[in-house]
């Protein structure tokens, strides 16, 4: 059995809702009545048939904002969350806004957009941005953190509540640790994995230390999480936003693409591009009366 939610915070109709029976109906799916997670905010269709031809057809809609995941109903409570951090924790991409602060943020966010859209490969776009920002002071990290980083709406509802149900929670990012172990404490993440700058005398040296975190080590992260905690791939959630979250999204038991990069859009088995990090919360059947607020 599979399970097709609809989400449109405060603005989900009946209407809406019967739009999506019909689709799955016509295109020869076994549709049960629907069941609203939360009245107009999130509604739940369980059906059976094909989820790759409920995926395409449920896409069709175009109802302004309204996100839609379709998924196994069997393991769609997930017990291992492990997300991105730039562009989807937080609101920015750290390396863009330390660029800023050396004067160069233009030069440096080119290539990170380069990065994100798959158009080169991220360990080569990583050295040559933190080569751009040698000598920056150290302080300027704490600087730019403190004037720049803001988490996303949600993030911290998100990972409270799931690890309140039982769940693992891991930040793992191509960014830094001087961001991402403030960012993950804030947010309540289990583990942190992240790049880690080298600095010598209170400044970059323009390198980051081995290994670096790259696509292969966030899918690493997934795989060897998921079997310390004894979990089957099926019961875990990646979000993240860019290329190099493509591994992990499309290994995970339910990959999320946040306000995604078109690659990284393609590869995921949903995509939110309308409501907060929330909706990832409706997404496995959790009622707001459920949600531990952050």
């Amino acid at each position: 059995m599979f399970v097709a939610t609809l989400i449109a915070a405060g603005k989900l109709t009946d209407e809406v809702v019967r739009e999506a029976i019909d689709r799955l109906d016509m295109t020869g799916h076994d549709v049960g009545a629907p069941h609203w997670i939360d009245e107009h905010d999130a509604a739940d269709i369980f059906f059976q048939g094909s989820l790759v031809s409920a995926r395409a057809e449920l896409a069709k809609m175009d109802h302004g904002a309204l996100d839609i995941v379709v998924q196994p109903f069997g393991d769609r409570t997930k017990k291992l969350i492990i997300a991105d951090m730039d562009s989807t924790m937080i609101g920015c991409e750290c390396i863009d806004e330390l660029a800023d602060y050396a004067g160069i943020k233009d030069q440096v966010a080119a290539i990170t957009q380069r990065a994100m859209r798959g158009e080169v490969d991220f360990r080569g776009a990583l050295t040559e941005r933190v080569a751009l920002l040698r000598g920056l002071g150290e302080d300027v990290l704490t600087q730019c953190r403190m004037e720049r980083v803001r988490l996303t709406r949600g993030a911290r509802t998100l990972v409270q509540t799931m690890k309140a149900h039982g769940a693992h929670s891991v930040l793992v990012t191509g960014g830094f640790t001087a961001f991402a172990g403030p960012v993950g404490e804030a947010i309540g993440f289990d583990r942190i994995v992240a790049n880690e700058l080298r600095i010598e005398g209170g400044k970059l040296t323009g390198t980051v230390n081995e290994p670096i975190v790259d696509k292969d080590a966030k899918l690493e992260t997934l795989k060897s999480e998921a079997a310390k905690h004894g979990l089957p791939l099926a019961e875990t959630l990646a979000v993240g936003d860019g290329a190099n979250d493509i591994p992990m999204l499309t290994a995970a038991g339910l990959g999320i693409g946040y306000y995604p990069h078109a690659a990284a859009a393609e590869a995921a088995d949903a995509v939110v591009r309308h409501h907060d990090l929330t909706a990832l919360l409706w997404a496995q059947g959790y009622p707001r009366r459920s949600w531990v607020l952050g």
